[in-house]
């Protein structure tokens, strides 16, 4: 139950942020942001509340569901697939920073990206490091 009012609550905060934003979108760049994460909420919270109620209607599918989702090779597919990702990312938000570089974008926005590139570059890192120790 607990679960089923954390989803309620996001989907209707996802809603309020959407409704913010569509009455504020022509006054100001705030309200482009109050959509994304509106939808985002509202996707969120009304796709966990359909797979609760789906969970609840057939209790079957629910156990092949998380037998699937904790299966081992399940689980290495997803990882080689986000390592994969990442890779990609790595190269792709380099050759963005240039090609933003040589568009002469203004200095803060392009700091602001290189400050969220390298946040994630670090915490790769630590993680890298972290599970050498452990493994």
């Amino acid at each position: 139950m607990k679960k089923q009012s954390k989803n309620i609550l996001l989907a209707l905060a996802g809603l309020a942020l959407l409704a913010v934003g569509l009455c504020l979108v022509h006054k100001t760049y705030l309200a482009y942001l109050c959509i994304g994460v509106g939808c985002g909420l509202f996707g969120h919270g009304t796709g966990e509340l359909w797979a609760l109620h789906t969970a609840r209607t057939n209790p079957e599918a629910a156990k092949m569901l998380e037998i699937a989702q904790k299966d081992e090779r399940n689980v290495a597919i997803a990882n080689c697939a986000k390592g994969k990702a990442f890779d990609m990312m790595t190269f792709l938000f380099g050759a963005l920073f240039i090609a933003f570089a040589a568009m002469q974008v203004e200095v803060p926005v392009l700091l602001i990206l290189v400050s969220a590139y390298l946040l994630v570059q670090g915490y790769a890192v630590y993680w890298r490091v972290r599970l050498e120790k452990e493994m």
